[in-house]
């Protein structure tokens, strides 16, 4: 079953929008849940998105160096 990760809200007080700054783990890697998968920043802070779930990474919707939104997909695991 694959599942989308997005970029969560980021807080009230914080940005809509942050920057990849690299990814931290490559496609085919098994992942558990909590484990970092990429590092983002924003004006304010840099910060890793943890995964939501087990699974392997099968697909990156987006480079090192995109800006991403709220809500954008980031990448796909299969579980």
């Amino acid at each position: 079953m694959r599942h989308d990760i997005k970029l969560p809200s980021l807080g009230e007080e914080t940005e809509d929008s942050a920057v990849v700054t690299f990814w931290l783990v490559k496609l085919d890697d098994e992942v558990r849940k909590g484990d970092d998968l990429v590092e983002l920043s924003t004006d304010k802070a840099a910060f890793t998105l943890p995964s939501p779930r087990r699974g392997r990474l099968v697909e990156t919707l987006v480079e090192e160096g995109d800006e991403v939104r709220v809500g954008d997909v980031l990448c796909v695991l299969e579980s």
